[in-house]
């Protein structure tokens, strides 16, 4: 009987002994960190395995430090030019030092949350609404600039910030669809003015060549004739050009005769007395 009172008074105190050691244990993984307090006074970082805390004095908080994604929930937002828009946004952002997370700011998620939703109104109400469609990638990484400057006290890393949807209202929408159109028919019609002075400058071009020797001309003649033809059942008289142009210089001097002479009777009835009139 003495030896089991003796043996059960050596074994319990063995096994408070280990239930002790088995309270203190932790395990810290590789992507976190432990910040340790011993009697409410930081002590220093656990890093990574096997770690073993002072029972009832030692309390570990432990932090992640792998890259956190948080959703910016949809802000109203009125840009520079007085528009209203409804902007959401994603944060990227990680722990860098893990005992500022824990000692200078309560909850670093809801903090950084927080801190993202007022600078993204407080950025995009300084732009104007064509900035906001198109300097998409200025705007994040200003966004993010400020963020990580304002997180950088509390050992936090902004990596990215991204723009991710833009709801405009129904009518800005309708304008911004004119804009575009009147934009795109501006576009052709200045694309479709240089083409014809290109087109006008070349036939200028061509018509100079063609005037320094008269067979060109007869030569191009022909080949518009063969061009015609080519098309379908035609049925052509070719004329010469010699032939064109002695019609085309009679009928200029009859012309220009006709004139002459209708004009040479006007200038005599105008010189002529009137009937019946007074010399």
């Amino acid at each position: 009987m003495t030896d089991v009172f003796g043996l059960l008074g050596f074994l319990i105190p063995l096994g408070v002994v280990f239930l002790l050691f088995l309270s203190g244990v932790r395990i810290v993984t590789e992507y976190q960190n432990g910040v340790v307090f011993r009697l409410g006074r930081y002590v220093g970082l656990k890093r990574a395995g096997f770690r073993w805390l002072i029972p009832f004095v030692e309390r570990m908080v432990i932090i992640d430090l792998r890259t956190v994604a948080r959703d910016v929930p949809p802000q109203d937002v009125i840009t520079r030019d007085n528009v209203s828009v409804k902007v959401n946004a994603v944060v990227y952002f990680r722990v860098i030092q893990a005992d500022k997370a824990v000692l200078q700011v309560e909850d670093y998620l809801y903090a950084t949350s927080q801190l993202a939703q007022t600078t993204l109104r407080a950025i995009l109400g300084q732009v104007e609404l064509d900035q906001l469609l198109t300097e998409r990638e200025r705007i994040n990484r200003e966004i993010q600039q400020v963020l990580d400057a304002h997180t950088d006290p509390w050992g936090i890393k902004v990596s990215n910030v991204e723009v991710k949807h833009i709801d405009l209202p129904l009518e800005m929408q309708r304008a911004i669809a004119r804009q575009a159109e009147a934009e795109r028919e501006r576009r052709a019609k200045i694309i479709a003015a240089e083409g014809e002075h290109q087109a006008a400058e070349k036939l200028s071009m061509a018509a100079d060549v063609l005037s320094r020797n008269p067979a060109t001309l007869q030569l191009r003649y022909l080949q518009t004739l063969v061009e015609i033809t080519t098309g379908g059942n035609h049925t052509i008289l070719p004329i010469p050009l010699d032939i064109l142009r002695a019609v085309g210089a009679a009928a200029a001097r009859s012309g220009f005769g006709s004139r002459d002479e209708s004009r040479h009777g006007l200038d005599d009835e105008e010189e002529s007395p009137p009937a019946g009139g007074l010399t």
